[in-house]
């Protein structure tokens, strides 16, 4: 047989299969021991990591803004609110295509370039689940709007929410200020984590200076989602801190006197509590009405504020510098009795002009035929020109630079509020620091008359006729009177602070200086008589001022008629009443008005009046 069938070696497959089982069962076994390993590490080891995620899927933290503390005047009126309102909110995260909603919104709401920057710059800060605001103040058919087409937008919503108002709109504005939307800038300066979730900020004024008061403590909600989402209920609440309430030292109505006061000219008008330092009346005009502000004003409309020739944005009872003219005179004149450079009965001839020895250079007074002779009373109820310029030269600019100091002058008052300017008393060393010049003494003599670089604000003023009222005491000018304090909602006063009082080495000094300022409204030939003090029914010290805008040259004549508006003296007054027992103090400026006892004294004088009077009589109807 030449063929044979191959014999089958069934050990051989046996070895084969074992082989092949076991490594199989190798490689099940393996496999079973890092799933085991792996479910060990997910439930023990990473447990921790893996239930905060899913807890974090679950449950979101959402920010509850506190509502801002309100803003009242001394008398209880109304100047800051919240009133109810609702925005256009939308939470990217729950957004597929966030750029198409925009558009598509658009054709249902009014929505601006400057709303889409910024509902970008709020959701870069913020969490991805958290709504941003889109658009504030919603109007009725917008709501509607949204409402009918709400299916269409997943991710975007309307929100209730208190907006701020301002009732009196233009009225204190200056003051008062505003608030408005969130920037990066104001973030900055923020503690980040007090503003999680609200949507304005102090700007200006009160509402800034007060923001930390009038802001509040943020709050906490943790609420349950689904996968959506969806809110399902709230796990826990730790309610906002409401901003405080504060009242400040400004009347509503005392206010709206002195602006109307100003029957629309460009000025400031400051007026005081001598007795304390509280600011009554805080009015720069013209104004502007803060409300558009609050949610973002659009950029034709702020351009056509700023550019303004009349300037509404600008403070100018804090920030704006004027020479002061002659109402600093009675300060002048307290300088020369303390260092004895004159006496109260010296008489001195004060013809047309005024001569330094051995100079040709004529400094005119204001009146073309001179006062004749003089003493220092007559000299300040008749604001003679000549009489100042021989007291500055004999004083000197030292001395005269200090004894302002103490009045205040060339430096900020401190009021609480931003944006004061310094005003300036030159010294020599200011000179030539600034000009590289030294000091002559043609200077000295123009700066005793509030003339050349001298430069004050008109709350500078208001606090040297405060200081003249009380005869040297002294307190920092403030706006706020009160605070919701810890309990019941009572509010607690502030307490005024005291200032290092212009002590003078006889206190006689004060009277021999306030009894001519008396004469100034109440004798007939007094620079306030005719226009402010002939008919009052209280007695009330003053001082008129024109401060020059340009200089004239030597023998030139100044004439109003014939020169720009913008180029007009400006008019300047100040004044305190009673003269003998004193409750206010005011400080006048008119832009360009011209003369101070023809233009700004009868402004000072219906401030007055309204305070004395009118406000006395209504408040005696109103406790009756």
């Amino acid at each position: 047989m030449t063929g044979h069938r191959a014999i089958k070696d069934s050990g051989l497959e046996r070895r084969l299969f074992k082989s092949r089982l076991v490594i199989i069962a190798a490689l099940v076994g393996a496999g079973l021991l890092g799933l085991v390993g792996r479910l060990a590490y997910l439930q023990v080891y990473a447990y921790e990591h893996f239930a905060t995620l899913s807890e974090d899927n679950r449950v979101r933290l959402v920010p509850l803004p506190p509502p801002r503390g309100l803003i009242y005047d001394r008398n209880g009126v109304l100047l800051a609110r919240n009133l109810p309102q609702y925005r256009l909110e939308l939470v990217p995260e729950e957004i597929d295509d966030l750029g198409a909603t925009l558009e598509q919104l658009r054709g249902l709401v009014d929505i601006r370039p400057v709303d889409i920057e910024r509902f970008r710059s709020a959701v870069q800060r913020q969490q991805p689940f958290q709504g941003a605001p889109l658009r504030f103040n919603l109007g009725e058919q917008e709501l509607a709007r949204i409402a009918v087409n709400r299916h269409r937008f997943p991710g975007v919503a309307i929100k209730a929410h208190l907006g701020r108002h301002y009732p009196l709109a233009r009225h204190g504005a200056h003051a008062v200020g505003y608030v408005g939307r969130l920037s990066e800038g104001d973030l900055a300066r923020l503690d980040r984590r007090h503003y999680q979730g609200t949507s304005h900020v102090g700007k200006l004024g009160v509402e800034r200076h007060y923001e930390r008061r009038l802001h509040g403590e943020a709050g906490l909600e943790q609420v349950e989602v689904n996968a959506q989402g969806r809110r399902l209920r709230v796990l826990e609440r730790e309610p906002p801190v409401p901003g405080e309430d504060i009242v400040l030292t400004l009347d509503a109505r005392l206010q709206l006197v002195a602006e109307t006061a100003l029957d629309g000219r460009p000025g400031a008008v400051v007026a005081m509590d001598p007795g304390n330092g509280e600011v009554l009346a805080l009015a720069s005009m013209p104004s502007f009405d803060p409300n558009p502000f609050v949610n973002g004003l659009a950029e034709r409309d702020y351009r056509a504020l700023r550019d303004d020739p009349a300037r509404p944005l600008f403070n100018r009872a804090l920030a704006g510098q004027y020479p002061p003219g002659s109402t600093i005179k009675p300060v002048m004149a307290l300088a020369g009795l303390e260092h004895g450079v004159v006496e109260p009965d010296e008489r001195m001839f004060a013809g047309p002009y005024y001569r330094l020895p051995n100079r040709s250079r004529k400094y005119r007074d204001w009146k073309a035929g001179g006062h004749g002779w003089v003493d220092l009373g007559k000299a300040i109820t008749q604001s003679c020109d000549v009489f100042f310029y021989d007291l500055a030269y004999r004083l000197g600019i030292d001395r005269m630079a200090a004894f302002l100091g103490r009045f205040g002058l060339g430096e900020r008052t401190g009021i609480d509020v931003g944006g004061e300017a310094s005003g300036l008393v030159p010294t020599r060393e200011w000179k030539r620091g600034a000009h590289g010049e030294p000091w002559y003494p043609g200077e000295t003599v123009i700066a005793g008359i509030g003339q050349g670089y001298m430069l004050t604000t008109p709350l500078q003023l208001a606090t040297v006729a405060a200081t003249l009222a009380t005869r040297g005491e002294r307190y920092r000018p403030h706006l706020l009177h009160a605070v919701t304090g810890s309990a019941g909602g009572e509010f607690e006063v502030v307490q005024p602070e005291a200032l290092p009082p212009v002590g003078l080495s006889q206190d006689g000094h004060w009277q021999q200086v306030i009894e001519p300022m008396v004469g100034v409204m109440h004798e007939p030939n007094g620079t306030a008589y005719w226009t402010a003090g002939r008919d009052a029914a209280y007695e009330m010290a003053g001082k008129t001022g024109t401060a020059q805008v340009f200089g004239l040259e030597e023998g030139e004549e100044y004439d109003a008629e014939a020169i720009q508006r913008r180029l007009r003296d400006h008019a300047l007054f100040l004044a305190f009443a009673p003269a003998q027992d004193p409750r206010i103090a005011v400080a006048v400026i008119v832009e360009h008005g011209g003369g101070g006892g023809s233009v700004a004294a009868p402004v000072a004088r219906a401030v007055m009046d309204y305070y004395l009077l009118a406000l006395d009589h209504w408040d005696g109807q109103a406790r009756g």
